[in-house]
């Protein structure tokens, strides 16, 4: 009887140690699997989240020759600007300075400063500079047309570069004004540069142009 059972166990015994490996081999294997496919789109996921990471940094800087024309620091700089509402940010700006005359004969500071989430086409010193005296003298005595000529740079919602790529946007004068672009290179209205964009301050994004954008 002792032998009967001893030779079951004995028999019970190899059988588990023949099957034991093949189970713990097809364990290692479906697990390696399951690694492998987890893996792979983890990988994928890194790469799409760093993409959008440089894409927003892209975005999120002043781009533009006519950069370097910002003070680096103190009120006029980007981050000076940042902290202003826009007709504060552009009066501490010196390569704005005819514009922000233009605003305080028109009596727009205040319209400027209290508005939110607009963008603003802001006209350099030599932009105006390209107007015959007589001509910008005219519109600076006029404070209709004067208003008429400012409002039409400014557009009542935030413009990011990417909107500027192909767009046509309603202005506070109620005329129109198309973008178009890539990268670092947009015009407004065909014929005006960006030539400092993706300015921000408090309330406003600024895209500083070449050229006065006359209205229509």
């Amino acid at each position: 009887m002792k032998s009967s059972i001893r030779i079951r166990r004995v028999a019970l015994a190899v059988a588990t140690a023949a099957v034991l490996p093949l189970a713990v081999s097809a364990c290692s294997s479906d697990s390696g699997m399951d690694d492998s496919a987890a893996k792979k789109p983890s990988a994928t996921k890194e790469k799409e989240s760093q993409a959008s990471k440089d894409d927003t940094a892209m975005t999120d800087k002043p781009f533009g020759p006519g950069c370097t024309a910002v003070p680096k620091d103190g009120a006029g700089s980007f981050d000076g600007m940042a902290e202003d509402p826009v007709a504060t940010a552009a009066s501490n700006n010196p390569a704005l300075s005819t514009l922000v005359t233009a605003v305080k004969k028109a009596g727009l500071v205040d319209t400027l400063n209290n508005a939110e989430n607009i963008t603003v086409f802001a006209p350099t010193n030599e932009a105006f500079a390209k107007i015959p005296k007589a001509d910008l003298d005219k519109v600076l005595n006029d404070k209709k047309m004067l208003t008429k000529v400012l409002t039409n740079h400014v557009v009542g919602e935030n413009l990011t570069p990417k909107k500027l790529e192909n767009g046509t946007y309603d202005t506070l004068a109620k005329t129109q004004l198309t973008t178009s672009g890539s990268g670092e290179s947009y015009t407004v209205n065909d014929d005006s540069k960006v030539v400092c964009g993706n300015v921000q301050t408090a309330n406003a994004t600024v895209y500083i142009v070449d050229t006065v954008l006359m209205p229509k």
